[in-house]
């Protein structure tokens, strides 16, 4: 491992920083900032760092004061704000207790904080504190947990690191760990740094570059000494990407249904969540090994990883892949015996005190052949997942290379770190929108309502596949609302006239994030004609996108929805010409109104399965934003030479006509659209209007 470190980098972190938070901290930012941008050290608000510098209070005293990471912040992109500042006169005193309980240490935190709305500050903050030296690195970085992750791991760092490094047996984190963190130092203070068995490294320094620099020496002293015991591996076969991923498209489903928690909650029976996969060379050959199985069903790296993965993952022996109905009874019958297991490692440990039982199902399914699928609450918190099985599959083989035997913790830790609040306050907030949990597609998301959905979904919580022909306006949406949104929304090319790409485009979702929950029939056409005049290949044109496209959107989520045994919601944008169809715009409100007609069958058909079918009805949404409508620049032309108006003028009429008098938008439709997929009430077959009030298009 090779330092990052910059004086010229450093130096314009201060400039940043330093006149608003000082010195201390401005460079306390820039070097955390290194460790957690190195994912072989800290993963995912893993790790920690602090720096002992002063505080001037209101009266203007000076007092020491200990800036520590707080619970749950990314040191990868940290702000001075997620290092709260603690008076150390208040934490010191606290190492001549005997006993502190979790309840006790959180609330001497917050009466020791200078600010009254600063985060909570890490569970290791004493730790910190009780140590004297100005500033503290901590990491869970692979090498030291792969030679701490031993039945000899005190040897092995001693062999690795030296005789000056001290070598502390697992403690808990919390108070109990900074004790004796601190008693250790006290007894070493000439220490380079600390190794916190089955835990990872603590260094130090009076410098923010002497301690990351400690850390980065550490560490690479540790790939050394892995590197030259480590034996090359026999490279065992495995199949090729392109097949793991066709098998994701398939599985993914059925193992996203059957992570999904049974709540028997009124309209919402399922708890569900986000599958990311990690399909990848590595992984496939790991899991292609003949002792993979026993590696895999061991501990984790680190009792930090525990909220994110459970204490071990799901293996299925030999998926038959090629037979659906005999993979899902496999892996039923798997995740039946999972919860059994983990329901029985509860009973074995759970006291009076104890809190309310997590759930049981697995975060992580291993299927060789195929790879590793990860479940999270969300996208972001499934990928933290992924990420770790990564990381702890790879230290796995490197330990094995070396011939020596992995050894995680004892059963009695685990489910004590797994219960402790203090780790599961760090993924409070993460799930509180009202479509949070739900994987959601547009078709026609590149137009003016299908962009206003998408963009509400997104505000929802929801996780959006954005499908519409490939091109420049479906690529420049997606990237528009990734700045804001991130990873829950994704771009998906796709046809609706094409049964090939509307399979394809349904497996890119499963493939992404495990299945879907709502699909969004959006995509239409329009076309201006008289009966008379009317062109036969101009309708056909219509009536493949709003019939057949229709169609194929509706067959294929139902087959999706069957996979996955978990319900889901269709919401087709239909129109007010199906109750009252205009002159000249035969084409158009006729196959509408057959997609109308389709939609209302799968309402019947689908509802046994916990799916709801229902439709929206808009009419005259002429933009979102800067998005024209299509079907507007198809009619409006027309329309505009009828009445004499030009383009505001033609708005201003269909507003006047509507009995709200109201200007209509592709948000007010969005809006119908999340109203119907939280199942507010139990509706099913049902058309929404959302058109001012229309007496005429009033269904009936």
């Amino acid at each position: 491992m090779k330092s990052s470190w910059s004086d010229e980098d450093a130096a314009a972190c201060a400039r940043l920083y330093a006149p608003t938070w000082g010195d201390d901290l401005a460079v306390r930012v820039y070097s955390s900032r290194l460790l957690g941008r190195e994912p072989t050290l800290v993963l995912h608000g893993g790790g920690n760092a602090s720096v002992k510098c002063t505080h001037t209070t209101v009266l203007g005293q000076t007092v020491p004061a200990l800036r520590v990471k707080a619970s749950g912040h990314d040191l990868g992109s940290i702000e001075p704000n997620g290092l709260p500042s603690l008076e150390l006169a208040h934490l010191l005193p606290l190492r001549a207790l005997d006993r502190l309980s979790e309840a006790a240490m959180l609330n001497e935190f917050r009466r020791g904080l200078f600010e009254h709305d600063a985060p909570t500050p890490s569970i290791e903050t004493l730790m910190h504190a009780f140590i004297a030296r100005r500033y503290l690195d901590h990491t869970h970085a692979d090498a030291i947990l792969a030679l701490t992750n031993q039945p000899d791991g005190t040897a092995q760092v001693r062999d690795a690191l030296g005789d000056d490094v001290i070598v502390l047996d697992y403690v808990m984190a919390g108070f109990d760990l900074a004790k004796a963190a601190a008693d250790a130092y006290d007894a070493n203070p000439n220490a380079r740094a600390m190794v916190l068995a089955r835990h990872g490294v603590l260094t130090w320094g009076d410098t923010a570059r002497e301690s990351y620099e400690a850390m980065i020496t550490a560490v690479t002293r540790a790939e050394e000494y892995l590197a030259r015991r480590a034996r090359p591996a026999p490279t065992p076969s495995s199949p090729a990407i392109a097949i793991a991923q066709e098998r994701l498209a398939r599985t993914a489903p059925i193992v996203r249904g059957l992570l999904a928690e049974r709540i028997d909650h009124g309209d919402r029976p399922y708890r569900r969540m986000v599958v990311r996969a990690l399909v990848d060379e590595p992984t496939l050959a790991f899991l292609a090994r003949p002792d993979a199985k026993a590696l895999a069903l061991t501990p984790p790296l680190t009792a930090d990883h525990l909220i994110r993965t459970k204490q071990l993952p799901l293996w299925l022996d030999a998926p038959p892949y090629d037979d659906a109905d005999a993979l899902r009874a496999a892996l039923t019958a798997a995740v039946d015996a999972y919860v059994a297991q983990y329901r029985a490692y509860v009973d074995r440990h759970v006291t009076e005190t104890s809190p309310p039982a997590l759930d049981p199902l697995p975060r992580i399914v291993l299927l060789p052949g195929l790879g590793a699928l990860c479940a999270g609450e969300t996208a972001a918190a499934a990928d933290v997942a992924r990420d770790i099985t990564a990381h702890a599959l790879s230290v796995k083989a490197l330990i094995a290379s070396t011939n020596a035997s992995y050894e995680g913790l004892g059963e009695d830790e685990i489910f004590e770190m797994e219960y402790y609040s203090m780790q599961h306050a760090k993924l409070a907030g993460e799930v509180d929108a009202p479509l949070a949990r739900t994987i959601a597609m547009v078709t026609g998301a590149a137009g003016a309502i299908g962009s206003g959905i998408v963009r509400e979904l997104l505000n929802a919580g929801c996780h959006v596949a954005a499908t519409d022909l490939p091109g420049e306006r479906l690529d420049k949406l997606v990237a528009e609302l990734q700045c804001t949104f991130g990873p829950r929304i994704i771009a998906v090319p796709l046809d609706v006239c094409d049964p090939t790409s509307v399979a394809a485009g349904f497996d890119a979702i499963a493939q992404a994030w495990g299945g879907i929950d709502l699909a969004v029939v959006n995509a239409g056409a329009a076309h201006v004609s008289t009966l008379a005049t009317m062109d036969l290949e101009a309708f056909q044109k219509l009536e493949r996108v709003n019939v057949e496209g229709t169609l194929l959107i509706l067959r294929e989520a139902a087959r999706r929805f069957a996979l996955q045994g978990t319900g889901g919601d269709i919401v087709m944008i239909s129109t007010k010409n199906v109750f009252a169809p205009g002159a000249q715009f035969g084409a158009y409100s006729a196959t509408k109104a057959a997609a109308h007609q389709l939609a209302r069958i799968a309402s019947l058909e689908l509802a046994g399965a916990d799916v709801r079918v229902n439709m929206v009805a808009p009419d005259a949404v002429f933009s979102s934003g800067e998005r024209k409508s299509g079907l507007w620049q198809e009619v409006g032309p027309d329309r505009m030479r009828a009445r004499g108006l030009d383009e505001q003028g033609l708005e201003d009429y269909y507003r006047d006509r509507n009995l709200l008098k109201t200007r209509i938008t592709a948000e007010h439709v969005a809006r119908a659209v999340i109203f119907l997929a939280t199942r507010q009430t139990p509706t099913t077959g049902a058309t929404i209007p959302v058109d001012g009030g229309l007496p005429d298009a009033t269904p009936r």
